[in-house]
C-alpha cells in the first residue's frame, strides 16, 4: 500500500510517500520539498556489533547528476567518491541525530539519503536532515525523539525561512537551525558580520518553525510508524563496576587534577596500566568492561570538577582565554604565512595567490560551478603526539576546512578588487582543542601578510558546557580544551570580526541546548574573540599595501565583449602568440573581463598593451605611430594597431612631392600617420603628410 502524508513549511508543499518502494529496508521513503526530492533509507543490524565501545552509525549523503539532469564529467561517466559538500551535507545529517539514539546501543545503524531531484529554490541538504529523521522514526529502529531543520534568511532586516534561490543571493545569512521540539540539536551558520542579538533571534525563529516540522513526523510516526524494537542496550557487569570503581577511584582523581596537561597524560598512562595489571587475571574477557568503566570514571570526575567545583583541569576561569600568540612571515618563499598560538593549540596557515584561472572547477548538483576562494585543513598524527599512517583528508578535516572558509569567505575582496585566486591551507603543528577557530585566526594572519584587502580582520574560539543529568542545570566555558570537549555535551564554534559574525558551528552530545545557553555562548564567544582580535592587530595591525615578491603579478582590463574573439584569434592563434612573446597567463571572461597574470610584472604590461592594440577602434583624425609593414609604387601599408593596417599613398607620405616611396620610407620603420578616412568596407587610409603639419602647427600654437 502506498501512504502520503503532507504539510507546508513556509508556504511549500512538504510530502512523504512511502510503502510501495524499498521493500527490504526497515523504512524507504520520498521526502519532497517542491520539485527536490530525496530517497531515504534506514536500516539497522539484527544484534549489537561486538568488540566495540561506540555508536555505529553511518549516514551517506549521495549525489546523483540526473537529480540535475547533467551526465558527469571525466571518460568513467558515473559518480565517483562523495564530493566534499555531500560529505559536508551528510555530517550536517548525522550531527543532530547521533544523540537521540538510546546509550549503549550498539548495533549497526545506516540511513541514505540519495538526492534524486533538484530544484534550485529548495536545498536538498535541508530535506535531508527530516527526511533522515523521518525514516528513522517510521522504522523499526529505537529512535523516538524527531528533529526538523529549516533554513533562515536575512534580507533588509526580515528573517525567511527555506529562502529561494534568488532569496538566497540576496540575504546577508545562511543558517541552518535543527531542533527538537524542546531543545536546538544543531547550528551552522555563515553570515556577512552579523550582530549577535540578530543571529540569536534568527535561531528563534528558526526554532519555532522546526517544531512544526516535528509535529508533522511525530503525527506521521502514530499513523504509519512501525512498533519500535526493544533496544539491547550495552551494560558493564555489576560486580565489574563495583570492583573497579572501589580500586580506581583515587587513583584516577590523582591523575584527572594534574593541572599541566602533558604531566596529567603521563600520569594516567601509568595509573591505566597499573589498573590492567591488576584486573587482567580477574577478569582477562572483559577487560573492555574494565575500561570502559575508567573512561566513564574520568568523564564523572571532570564533570564533578567543572559542574560542582567551579573549576577547570587547568585551572582557568570559566569565561578565560588560553595565553595567545601571533606571528607571520614563518616561511620565506610562500606568499603570506601566520601562526597562530592558543596554550597548546597552533596552527599554522600558508596563503597562495594564483591566476584566476586556477579556480576551483565543481562537477556537483549545486547552482555553484567554481570556487575562488578556498581553505584546506590538514590534521597529522604529530599534532597529538601519535603514530598513525598519513592518509588523505578524512569527514572531519573536511568539516573543519570549509567552517573556516566559510568564516573568512564574506571578507575577501572581489575578483575586480583583487584578481587572484586564493588558497589556504592550515596545518595543524599541535592540537589541544579547537583547531578549526586557530585555523580561522592563522588564516587572518596569512591573508593580511600576503597583501590580501580583506574587509576586516576575523577569530574564532570554541565555547563548551557542562549540564546536569536532567539538563536543568548548565555552565558554559570558554576557550574549551581537548579534555573539556571530550568530557564535555557541547562544542560551539564561533568566529567572526569585531562588527558582528560570519561562521557558526554547534554538535551537542546531549537532548540539545537551551536558549540560554546559546545566548550565553554567543555573547561570551564575542568578548574572547574581541581580545584575540586585539592580538592579531598587535602582530600585523592592517593588510600589506604589495603582495609578496614571489607572487604573480596581475592586471585586470575590460573590452567589449563583442572584441573577445579579436584577441583570441582563429584558433587560439592570437591570444597563444601573445602568452609566448611575453610568458603570461590569460584568462577571459564572457563579460569582457580579462585577467593577465605573471611572475614578470613587464611581461604582464607588455600583455595589456597588445591587447589594448587588438581591442581599441581606429577613428578618423587621430594620429597614431605605427610600423612600415610593407612598400608597393603607390604607397607603404602601415600597421598602426595589433591587426590593423591602413595604406598611406604616395601623394601623402610627406609634404613636398614624392617621386619614389623608398625615398621616404623602408619596412619596418616606424612613422607618425594621421587617420584621413575609413572607408564603408573598413580600409582605412592614412597621411603622413598630415600627421607632420598638424605637428607643425601645435608646435607654432605653442611658440
Amino acid at each position: 500500500m502506498n501512504y502520503i502524508h503532507e504539510t507546508t513549511v513556509a508556504g511549500r508543499k512538504m510530502q512523504i510517500k512511502f510503502g510501495n518502494l524499498g521493500m527490504l529496508s526497515d523504512a524507504a521513503i520520498l521526502v519532497s520539498y517542491g520539485d527536490t526530492v530525496i530517497l531515504t533509507n534506514a536500516n539497522a543490524s539484527e544484534n549489537p556489533r561486538e568488540g566495540i565501545d561506540f555508536f555505529p552509525l553511518s549516514v551517506e549523503y549521495e549525489e546523483r547528476l540526473y537529480a540535475v539532469g547533467k551526465i558527469p564529467g571525466g571518460f568513467i561517466k558515473r559518480e565517483g567518491k562523495p564530493s566534499e559538500k555531500a560529505i559536508l551535507h551528510g555530517r550536517a545529517v548525522d550531527r543532530p541525530i547521533r544523540p537521540l539514539f538510546p546509550k549503549g546501543y550498539r548495533n549497526d545503524v545506516q540511513v541514505v539519503c540519495t538526492v534524486v531531484s533538484v530544484e534550485n529554490d529548495n536545498l536538498p541538504e535541508i530535506l535531508a536532515i527530516n527526511a533522515a529523521s523521518t525514516a528513522l522514526c517510521l522504522s523499526s529502529i529505537p529512535f523516538t525523539t524527531p528533529v526538523g531543520a529549516v533554513q533562515v534568511g536575512l534580507i533588509d532586516g526580515e528573517f525567511i525561512i527555506n529562502p529561494n534561490s534568488k532569496q538566497r543571493e540576496e540575504s546577508s545569512l545562511a543558517l541552518t537551525v535543527c531542533a527538537t521540539k524542546d531543545r536546538v540539536m544543531m547550528i551552522e551558520a555563515g553570515g556577512d558580520e552579523i550582530p549577535e542579538d540578530v543571529m540569536i533571534n534568527a535561531i528563534s525563529f528558526g526554532f519555532e518553525e522546526c517544531k512544526k516540522i516535528v509535529a508533522f513526523q511525530e503525527e506521521a510516526m502514530r499513523l504509519y510508524g512501525k512498533p519500535k524494537k526493544t533496544p539491547v542496550l550495552y551494560k558493564v557487569d555489576e560486580e565489574i563496576e563495583k570492583d573497579v570503581r572501589e580500586f580506581s577511584l583515587e587513583l584516577i582523581k590523582s591523575g584527572m587534577y594534574i593541572t599541566d596537561k602533558d604531566e596529567r597524560n603521563t600520569a594516567m598512562d601509568a595509573v591505566k596500566k597499573q589498573i590492567n595489571e591488576h584486573f587482567k587475571e580477574k577478569y582477562p574477557d572483559n577487560m573492555s568492561d574494565v575500561n570502559d568503566v575508567v573512561y566513564r570514571m574520568q568523564k564523572e570526575i571532570v564533570r564533578n570538577m567543572l559542574f560542582n567545583e567551579k573549576r577547570r583541569p587547568d585551572g582557568r576561569r570559566f569565561d578565560e582565554i588560553r595565553s595567545i600568540g601571533c606571528d607571520v612571515d614563518i616561511l620565506p618563499r610562500t606568499h603570506g604565512t601566520g601562526l597562530f598560538t592558543r596554550g597548546l593549540t597552533q596552527v599554522m596557515t600558508v596563503a597562495t595567490l594564483g591566476a584566476i584561472g586556477d579556480v576551483q572547477i565543481l562537477d556537483g548538483i549545486g547552482e555553484e560551478e567554481s570556487k575562488r576562494y578556498m581553505h584546506h585543513y590538514n590534521f597529522p598524527s604529530y599534532s597529538v603526539g601519535e603514530v598513525r599512517p598519513l592518509r588523505g583528508p578524512g569527514r572531519r578535516e573536511i568539516g573543519h576546512g570549509a567552517l573556516a572558509e566559510r568564516a573568512l569567505e564574506p571578507l575577501i575582496p572581489s575578483e575586480e578588487e583583487f584578481p587572484y585566486t586564493i588558497r589556504l591551507v592550515s596545518e595543524v603543528l599541535s592540537s589541544n582543542g579547537s583547531t578549526s577557530q586557530a585555523a580561522v585566526c592563522g588564516s587572518t594572519l596569512a591573508l593580511l601578510a600576503a597583501g590580501v584587502p580583506i574587509k576586516r580582520p576575523a577569530a574564532g574560539i570554541a565555547m563548551g558546557l557542562i549540564t546536569s543529568e536532567d539538563l536543568s542545570q548548565e555552565e558554559v566555558l570558554t576557550d574549551i580544551q581537548g579534555i573539556e570537549d571530550f568530557f564535555g555535551d557541547m562544542d560551539f564554534k564561533v568566529a567572526g570580526t569585531e562588527v558582528g559574525i560570519t561562521s557558526i558551528q554547534v554538535d551537542t552530545k546531549i537532548a540539545g541546548l537551551s536558549s540560554d545557553c546559546i545566548k550565553t555562548a554567543i555573547y561570551n564567544a564575542k568578548k574572547a574573540r574581541l581580545v584575540i582580535l586585539d592580538k592579531i592587530k598587535e602582530c600585523i595591525p592592517q593588510t600589506r599595501e604589495e603582495v609578496s615578491l614571489y607572487a604573480p603579478k596581475t592586471a585586470t582590463i575590460q573590452i567589449d565583449p563583442d572584441k573577445i574573439r579579436d584577441v583570441i584569434g582563429t584558433g587560439g592563434k592570437v591570444i597563444n602568440k601573445i602568452i609566448a612573446d611575453t610568458g603570461v597567463k590569460i584568462d577571459i571572461k564572457d563579460d569582457g573581463r580579462i585577467f593577465v597574470s605573471s611572475s614578470d610584472s613587464i611581461g604582464v604590461k607588455q600583455a595589456l598593451k597588445i591587447i589594448e592594440g587588438l581591442t581599441k577602434e581606429v577613428k578618423a583624425g587621430e594620429i597614431y605611430l605605427g610600423k612600415v609593414t610593407k612598400i608597393a609604387q603607390f604607397g607603404a601599408f602601415v600597421e598602426i594597431l595589433p591587426s590593423k593596417e591602413g595604406l598611406v599613398h604616395i601623394s601623402k607620405l610627406d609634404v613636398n612631392r614624392v617621386n619614389k616611396v623608398e625615398d621616404i620610407v623602408s619596412v619596418g620603420d616606424e612613422i607618425l600617420v594621421k587617420v584621413t578616412e575609413i572607408d564603408n568596407q573598413g580600409r582605412i587610409n592614412l597621411s603622413r603628410k598630415d600627421a607632420i603639419l598638424d605637428s607643425e602647427e601645435n608646435k607654432q600654437q605653442q611658440e
